[in-house]
């Protein structure tokens, strides 16, 4: 998995590229956190994501957690598959799917 994260003031903007599962979430979730400080607007794009987990999950449902008292989350370009996992698990509507 690739992290990339692009901040500009008060927006972060975080693409994933690979698989955030098991192996991996715990790397995103060790960056996360002091890169949210501060941030009113978070957004993942995922265009280059191929796999997530409930592990996977777990993180993102952290940050929305943090987001919802600081400011807003969005995920875009989200591939079917990985949509599919969304809407099977309820997150689809939550996430600020875009």
């Amino acid at each position: 998995m690739t992290i990339t994260m692009n901040r500009d003031g008060k927006e972060l903007t975080i693409a994933i590229e690979g698989r955030l599962d098991t192996i991996t979430s715990p790397e995103l979730e060790r960056q996360l956190e002091p890169a949210l400080q501060g941030v009113e607007k978070l957004i993942f794009d995922f265009e280059k994501l191929v796999f997530i987990s409930s592990a996977g999950l777990r993180v993102l449902l952290s940050a929305m957690q943090i987001m919802e008292k600081q400011g807003e989350m969005k995920v875009r370009n989200v591939c079917p598959e990985i949509m599919e996992v969304f809407e099977l698990v309820g997150f689809a509507d939550e996430l600020g799917v875009e």
